[in-house]
């Protein structure tokens, strides 16, 4: 694909230091991935041409399209508008004046969608195997779907019953609980982890991926089990470092979108009719809590929120009917 109006070669460059910079400032695999193609898509739109070609009126142009003839929703716009951002801001290094004048579509504030503790048990228990121990971990400690895939041994500490969440949502580190509940399957896990990481070695793999440049400070750390995925893939696969081309075999984590089908599924068999998601879980904990009298701050911190006007949307169910609020229905028996 050529994006330069030089020489063919440039094209390619462009991305990679995107890539890099993305890369350099610790964006997650998923964002770089999105950002990447949001820009590609900005550049086909506008006949391959170059960005630095590009300013106010392509920018604007590009995501009015996106909005009258696409008809995607607010945060997908928004997601494309924060890519070119990037692209213009952090890769091309150009200042733009003319930012202020670009109108972003405006997210419509929803009321997140909540099970209730019945629901909630009526899905779980029509999960099996792996999913259903990863699915009692977005409610019982409310993890996101992706810090759940991506749980390593060491942050799972069964003895202070708390979990360490590294590099979440917005770069932050945060603990959580882990359910008593969960305490036993949770140490099958683990054992079933060791065993297969056994085979792993004894095959001369073993090898897992790690953050950052971890791999050249410990040497050996990524043979650990304590690095190993909490949740690891049922085969090993081909790795390849993208920053120095090194490849090995590895076992990486579970899929996500097993997962997420195991719940899409339970759900239907549940006979449950609300839009029920994997995230749905998160919510759900979040609310519960609040309806068993925990503080926001509490709940605030366990969910990793910078700002606690976040987490205020769940204090819905302080004022829904049968809580705080009596429906005059109700009072009366008269009708």
């Amino acid at each position: 694909m050529q994006i330069s109006p030089t020489p063919t070669k440039s094209a390619p460059n462009l991305l990679d230091r995107v890539r890099q910079t993305l890369r350099t400032n610790r964006y997650s695999p998923h964002t770089e991935s999105a950002y990447v193609d949001w820009i590609k898509r900005y550049i086909r739109f506008h006949g391959v041409r170059h960005p630095q070609e590009m300013g106010a009126e392509e920018v604007k142009a590009f995501l009015s399209h996106l909005a009258t003839e696409m008809n995607v929703a607010a945060s997908t716009q928004n997601q494309a508008f924060s890519a070119l951002l990037f692209l213009y801001q952090e890769v091309l290094k150009e200042r733009l004046p003319w930012i202020d004048d670009i109108v972003r579509s405006k997210r419509p504030k929803k009321v997140p969608v909540v099970l209730t503790q019945d629901e909630a048990r009526q899905v779980l228990s029509r999960m099996t195997g792996t999913p259903r121990l990863m699915a009692h971990l977005l409610y019982g400690s409310g993890l996101r779907v992706m810090e759940c895939v991506r749980l390593r041994i060491k942050d799972v500490d069964l003895g202070y019953l708390q979990i360490t969440l590294r590099e979440g949502k917005g770069g932050r580190d945060r603990r959580t609980m882990v359910p008593v509940f969960l305490v036993g399957g949770l140490r099958k896990q683990i054992a079933k982890v060791a065993e297969l990481h056994h085979e792993d070695l004894s095959a001369g793999a073993g090898e897992v991926n790690l953050p950052f440049a971890l791999a050249r400070k410990y040497p050996n750390a990524a043979k650990e089990l304590g690095w190993q995925y909490f949740f690891p893939a049922s085969r090993r696969a081909i790795a390849t470092d993208p920053m120095t081309g090194r490849t090995w075999e590895q076992r990486h984590h579970i899929d996500e979108r097993i997962l997420q089908r195991a719940v899409k599924q339970a759900v239907r068999e549940a006979g449950i009719n609300k839009p029920a998601s994997c995230h749905t879980f998160r919510h759900s904990f979040a609310t519960h809590l609040l309806e068993n009298g925990y503080d926001i701050r509490t709940v605030q911190e366990l969910l990793g929120h910078k700002d606690v006007a976040t987490t205020m949307i769940y204090t819905h169910v302080l004022n829904k009917p049968g809580l705080g609020v009596r429906s005059p229905l109700d009072q009366s028996r008269s009708f």
